[in-house]
């Protein structure tokens, strides 16, 4: 059923409705149900709304891609809370990445993966989206550099660096997980995922000039 859209009211209305449809289809379904007619009639509406409200298909999957980043800042802001201690910092955003990761599996692998293979958003919008979040790392990086606590020749590339390993870990947990579990393998738990992660960022953190990343720092949490 087509929406009045007459006003702005109606419109930011319509658009928050099919928003929330297709991140409920996205993880409920996967990505492959987005299709234009699965969203509307989630939301309530005709195909045509989407039109109105996105200017189609690709505007709408790049809406839950920026809303995903949103997720993923606020997981990290999260993390990040209590944490006075540059190194734990710099922990804590491994720690915040992989519990969004690990919590909504479909929504990660459409901003970093491409589960819709003509899903390609924007330069801008991923600019946007990527230094919002990459931020928050560069910015614990920058303030552990200035505290002699690690030597960097640039934070700008030790983020990139930190980042990737965050990455690569918490991706690979989660090929795992999406399988049989191996015994023995060293990520065949929860528990020793995040031991793998913390211990992979504390390698990394004493390449880049930490002196110790004592026990205590050896938790993502």
């Amino acid at each position: 059923m087509a929406r009045d859209v007459s006003t702005s009211k109606d419109l930011g209305s319509l658009r928050r409705d099919l928003l929330d449809a297709a991140v409920r289809v996205l993880r409920d379904e996967g990505a492959t149900h987005l299709t234009l007619r699965r969203v509307a009639d989630a939301a309530g509406t005709s195909t045509m709304g989407i039109y109105t409200a996105f200017g189609g298909r690709a505007g709408l999957l790049e809406a839950v891609y920026e809303y995903g980043f949103g997720v993923l800042h606020g997981s990290l802001t999260a993390s990040l809370e209590g944490h006075a201690d540059p190194i734990g910092r710099i922990l804590a955003v491994a720690h915040g990445y992989r519990e969004f990761a690990l919590a909504d599996p479909r929504l990660y692998a459409l901003m970093f993966e491409r589960p819709l293979a003509g899903f390609d958003p924007s330069p801008e919008v991923r600019r946007a989206a990527l230094d919002r979040t990459f931020a928050l790392l560069t910015a614990a990086i920058e303030a552990a550099s200035q505290a002699g606590l690690i030597r960097p020749p640039d934070p700008v590339r030790a983020g990139y660096l930190v980042w990737t390993t965050i990455h690569g870990i918490v991706s690979i947990e989660l090929t795992c997980g999406g399988r049989s579990r191996l015994p023995g393998w060293f990520l065949d738990s929860r528990e020793e995922g995040e031991r793998v992660l913390a211990e992979g960022v504390a390698t990394l953190l004493a390449g880049l000039g930490a002196r110790e990343v004592t026990a205590a720092r050896r938790s993502c949490r």
